[in-house]
């Protein structure tokens, strides 16, 4: 009996582990064939799913490098930049600063107010997209990143503000109600105790902000109209032309250049990422 619940449970872990890896190559397909596509001319990319190129070369990269329309890579790249930190600190600082007021600060409305901040989680982005397009061509700030950036800093994402609303609710009172005896305010408490306190959930809110600011297509086509202005994922857009030729190579070189940072800046901060989930279902 103990032989044939060895060799089931051996049996088990066999099949788990092929299952697992099967699934893994199945998930990992695009991004493998991405990159092997990046080493292809783009007349073997385009029908072909085959990862193995017939003659590798590096052509791709250079030519994503030098850019396209007279700009270099390297200014797509530094706007997206500009616009993931900007976006990174104007949430942390913004959402951070509301969720304190929302979860330790009684005045009078806060259940109201915080519930029609909810409540804009249900409101499609499309729907606001041409008002605010509207207002921000009168004030003249359209071919600018401020379009891109002033909501994050007015705490206007509503999901990294209930996202620590909800972390800081977990946090024992005991911590404010120790300060106020030593005479600490709002402020000091909030510096003193609660930003440090809060470091996984606001890393986690880091990560999401900087993956999505650097993905965002849509919100750069609009407001940009000054190539040199574009960000990594409109320029991809500029090398494939309907109209004309093409350079799926070269797009697929700078998608993988492009996709470089957003890993190494995960890595680095994925186990804050793991630390700041885990401690959501924690009391204090």
């Amino acid at each position: 009996m103990r032989r044939r619940n060895r060799s089931r449970s051996r049996l088990g872990s066999v099949g788990f582990h092929v299952g697992s890896l099967a699934l893994t190559a199945v998930v990992l397909y695009p991004a493998l064939w991405m990159l092997m596509s990046s080493l292809k001319p783009s007349s073997e990319i385009v029908g072909n799913v085959s990862l193995v190129p017939t003659g590798a070369s590096l052509d791709n990269f250079v030519t994503a490098l030098n850019g396209i329309g007279g700009v270099s890579f390297w200014t797509f790249f530094w706007n997206s930049v500009i616009l993931a930190v900007g976006s990174v600190v104007g949430i942390a600082l913004s959402s951070s600063v509301s969720a304190y007021a929302f979860a330790r600060i009684n005045f009078p409305g806060r259940n109201l107010w915080f519930s029609l901040m909810i409540g804009t989680l249900l409101l499609p982005f499309h729907v606001v997209i041409i008002p605010q397009y509207i207002v921000f061509n009168n004030l003249g700030l359209v071919n600018t990143f401020v379009p891109l950036l002033i909501g994050k800093f007015l705490a206007a994402e509503a999901f990294f503000v209930f996202l620590m609303v909800q972390f800081m609710r977990n946090l024992p009172r005991e911590l404010d109600e120790a300060a106020r005896i030593d005479g600490a305010g709002h402020i000091r408490i909030f510096t003193a105790i609660m930003l440090p306190l809060m470091k996984p959930a606001l890393v986690t809110a880091s990560i999401f902000a900087f993956i999505w600011s650097w993905n965002d297509f849509f919100g750069p086509l609009l407001y940009l109209k000054d190539p040199s202005l574009f960000s990594l994922p409109v320029a991809l857009r500029i090398f494939v032309d309907q109209t004309s030729t093409s350079d799926y190579g070269a797009q697929m070189a700078m998608a993988v250049l492009a996709l470089i940072p957003v890993l190494l800046f995960f890595l680095v901060f994925q186990r804050y990422l793991v630390a700041g989930v885990a401690t959501q279902g924690l009391k204090g």
